[in-house]
């Protein structure tokens, strides 16, 4: 179905706000992808985060300008599907990793992260990168270290010093 020009302007404005405010950007080829499995990603999709959407690649480079994601411009060829990482830079990428698994017709094509325009390999190191919850973790352990570390140097200490807790017992009852 062809688009009238008021309609390529809506989607060119809806897809430059997403372009605005997305963490990764990923382009896949589709060619040849069922309805089901593009309604299963485009579920999961929503799901975790990431705006999915194909749309012609003139309109997308239309799009992309002004943003980050503009040095993708030139290599917007084929029929492909945009996956707009929306709250976390890696979604987009355990997304797509995850469906091109199952079909093999679903190809990685662009990565683009922080103005950088990365080969297709790179969605497996989009994709390792920690949820937003597993880095908040990661984080919490690394602060803790140090207190933790500090708690067992003073105990540490303390057995030394006094032979512990169970030195201060045994001259307890004898003085009794």
């Amino acid at each position: 179905m062809a688009l009238n020009l008021s309609q390529k302007q809506e989607v060119v404005a809806e897809l430059a706000d997403v372009a605005a405010k997305a963490h990764s950007l990923i382009a896949a080829e589709y060619a040849g992808t069922t309805v089901t499995q593009m309604t299963e990603m485009r579920k999961k999709a929503r799901e975790s985060g990431v705006y999915l959407r194909v749309v012609k690649n003139t309109l997308a480079a239309r799009a992309v300008e002004g943003t980050e994601y503009e040095c993708t411009k030139d290599a917007l060829v084929g029929p492909l599907l945009y996956a707009f990482s929306t709250e976390e830079p890696g979604a987009a990428g355990r997304l797509i990793k995850e469906f091109a698994k199952g079909n093999d017709k679903l190809q990685p094509k662009i990565v683009a992260v922080g103005g950088q325009l990365y080969p297709a390999s790179h969605v497996d190191v989009l994709a390792s990168l920690p949820t937003l919850d597993q880095a908040l973790a990661m984080l919490a352990r690394v602060l803790a270290e140090p207190a933790s570390m500090f708690a067992r140097a003073v105990k540490a200490v303390g057995d030394k010093q006094g032979g512990g807790e169970e030195a201060a017992a045994e001259e307890a009852p004898a003085e009794a």
